[in-house]
């Protein structure tokens, strides 16, 4: 499985950058991993469409009107990601005024980290270390436990 990271906007913050690099180093111990830094919700989608394999990419989008997930939950919906022999896992997190309902029709799941809204740098950085969290949940690393 080849997971993509995509984020709409540019980065302007040391901090964040740093947090990004550094768990996106952390995730591709466990699987091939890209991110992508694009300009507009189109280029988004177009990602999604030309994604290539032998199975259609899997687009999830981060929207506060998504499902909640648990860390353990989550890590169940990228095993069984693995499982099903997903080539491509997109997850898309849209601009600060959110995604069209085109882009949210266009998904396969729209995820939310609650009801709080989260500065869309911000839920990046959460978000890459909830995909590490979720990995090391299956690996029974001790990260997750705090051990």
């Amino acid at each position: 499985m080849k997971l993509q990271i995509a984020w709409i906007g540019k980065t302007k913050e040391p901090a964040i950058q740093a947090l990004s690099a550094e768990y996106l180093k952390r995730i591709s111990r466990y699987v091939q991993t890209d991110s992508h830094e694009l300009a507009a919700e189109p280029a988004l989608l177009k990602l999604a469409d030309r994604a290539s394999g032998r199975t259609a990419p899997v687009l999830i989008l981060l929207d506060a009107r998504g499902r909640q997930f648990t860390s353990e939950e989550f890590a169940e919906l990228l095993r069984d990601q693995q499982d099903r022999g997903t080539q491509n896992l997109l997850f898309g997190i849209g601009p600060a005024d959110g995604f069209s309902d085109q882009a949210r029709s266009a998904a396969d799941l729209i995820l939310s980290f609650g009801k709080m809204t989260l500065a869309h740098e911000l839920a990046r950085v959460v978000l890459l270390e909830q995909i590490y969290r979720a990995f090391t949940i299956l690996k029974g690393h001790p990260y997750h436990t705090g051990h």
